[in-house]
């Protein structure tokens, strides 16, 4: 009678898990199909009069003889100053929103965040190291590396946190997770104050590029900076997926995850890794970006289920998608100037993520 009853748990399951599937394998169609939107839009978003008919139509006829769609002052535009920024908005939402996904499955906590482990936090106190101590302590390194200082300088502040992190939290080759996050909001709270310290020092010039930098932009982006932090993140972005089977089989508890023959240990060990690298070269090109990487997977967990398989590559879409979007409000909403794009997400995310957590108490007070 047991067995009947697990069998029969089993193919129900299944069944459930089939129709969710097919919801989500549809999800990462029309995602991949807004995106392609998203793209196009911030490409014609702006200043310029470029229409979509007229980017297209130059990406089709560009090679032909005496094809004038676009003309020399828009095609510079397109082409050198919107078209890297919309790459960099592609790889950080992405980045940004898969980390969230593999951190919440890592926790087992739908609320769980990229900067919960201070990842975040770390690559902020190197960029504002370099800001305010470039012109003097470290005007050598900065005269060496040029425009390269910050976002080297934040990726080795997320990578030295992340290096910390997994040393305190992992005894006799096992590394506790309940640890880590602890570990994680105690070296976030050390990189902060550090980073106070260091704002405290700062004139006025260095305050107002601290300010804008913390908010988030896009504005700086090159291709330069892409070239830069673009491996990284696309190799990071690449590791992600497979993860998922294990992932998946740690939302059942870690002993039963061992039992299945996941290698938990060094599951916990390349996610780690992987959102490091991820979060650490996202915020050294684009500072402090919030609520992508929280609301973007739980958002995705409400529609298309908890399955990493579709949950990770959804999440990547999902995260280009909103923060291509969110770039484009930034450059309108107050043109000429720009808004930073860390403050329209927050607006954004932040009333979101209130309506989920009053939700839930709803469906938990029911």
């Amino acid at each position: 009678m047991v067995d009947q009853s697990i069998a029969g748990a089993g193919t129900m399951a299944a069944a459930s898990d089939g129709d969710r599937s097919g919801r989500a394998r549809n999800a990462i169609l029309l995602l991949c199909l807004g995106l392609a939107v998203a793209v196009l839009l911030s490409l014609t978003s702006g200043a310029s009069d470029a229409s979509a008919v007229s980017v297209v139509g130059d990406w089709l006829l560009g090679a032909a003889p005496g094809n004038e769609a676009l003309s020399a002052r828009d095609r510079l535009i397109v082409y050198d100053i919107r078209l890297p920024r919309v790459i960099l908005g592609v790889l950080i939402g992405a980045a940004l929103a898969v980390s969230g996904a593999v951190m919440q499955g890592l926790f087992r906590n739908p609320l769980a965040d990229p900067g919960l482990i201070g990842v975040s936090a770390g690559a902020s106190l190197g960029a504002v190291a370099v800001i305010v101590l470039g012109a003097t302590v470290l005007a050598p390194v900065v005269a060496v590396l040029g425009t390269l200082a910050l976002p080297l300088a934040a990726f080795c502040g997320g990578l030295a946190t992340t290096l910390m992190l997994y040393q305190v939290a992992t005894r006799q080759g096992r590394t506790s997770v309940a640890i880590m996050l602890l570990a994680g909001i105690a070296l976030a709270a050390l990189a902060m104050a550090l980073t106070g310290i260091l704002i405290f020092m700062a004139d006025d010039r260095q305050l107002r590029d601290l300010t804008f930098w913390q908010l988030g932009s896009l504005a700086g982006a090159t291709w330069q900076k892409i070239g830069s932090v673009g491996p990284v993140i696309v190799l990071a972005l690449a590791a992600m997926p497979f993860l998922a089977r294990g992932l998946n089989a740690l939302a059942l508890g870690e002993a039963t995850a061992g039992h299945l023959g996941i290698p938990v240990q060094r599951l916990k060990y390349t996610a780690i890794i992987g959102v490091s690298a991820a979060v650490g070269a996202s915020v050294a090109v684009s500072g402090g970006i919030g609520f992508v990487g929280i609301v973007v997977p739980h958002l995705l967990r409400l529609a298309i289920g908890p399955d990493n398989r579709y949950l990770l590559p959804a999440s990547a879409l999902l995260g280009a998608c909103l923060l291509l979007l969110a770039d484009a409000v930034a450059r309108t909403i107050v043109a000429p100037a720009e808004l930073p794009i860390g403050i329209v997400t927050a607006i954004a995310g932040a009333p979101f993520f209130l309506w989920i957590l009053l939700r839930k108490r709803g469906v938990i007070d029911m």
